[in-house]
């Protein structure tokens, strides 16, 4: 298991490319979900400096936080509710360029203000969300949809 990370400065695509290995070294013979999902949000935040990455899980007919990085957040989240709850209910990814204009946005921190929030499958079933939040606008893409769900692939299982 690697401990360290190089962080690679430039293109964001690049970024992913050289990140996407680390974590699949971080987490390959891992057995423990909520490891794997601790050192996967960590290394998120240690490459992009992003306000919050974290996961939510579902539990009970909530998605429920699990391990992230960044300021404290909302601890249940409803089906429907919010850009998590809408991507648990739709189970695609949801890409939010100003997450004022998102009807039923939930304000964990006044401070965020786009998101992208990727659903998570285990045996055909969504089982939870990646959540990523910026402090600016419009900070997400294709790019990072892109990336994100095949980051997400890593840990999901057919």
């Amino acid at each position: 298991m690697a401990e360290d990370l190089d962080i690679l400065k430039g293109d964001k695509q690049s970024q992913y490319e050289s990140l996407i290995p680390q974590i699949k070294a971080l987490i390959e013979g891992e057995k423990n979900q909520v490891a794997n999902l601790a050192n996967i949000a960590a290394a998120l935040k240690e490459q992009f400096n992003w306000w919050w990455v974290g996961f939510y899980w579902i539990f009970d007919d909530e998605l429920v936080l699990g391990p992230f990085q960044g300021p404290v957040a909302c601890t249940r989240i409803k089906k429907g509710r919010g850009v998590c709850g809408a991507c648990w209910e739709k189970e695609i990814t949801i890409l939010v360029e100003d997450v004022e204009k998102f009807p039923g946005h939930i304000a964990c921190s006044s401070a965020s203000k786009s998101e992208i929030v990727v659903p998570v499958f285990q045996n055909g079933k969504i089982v939870g969300v990646l959540d990523v939040d910026s402090e600016l606008l419009a900070h997400f893409d294709e790019i990072d949809q892109a990336y994100l769900e095949k980051i997400v692939g890593l840990i999901q299982n057919d």
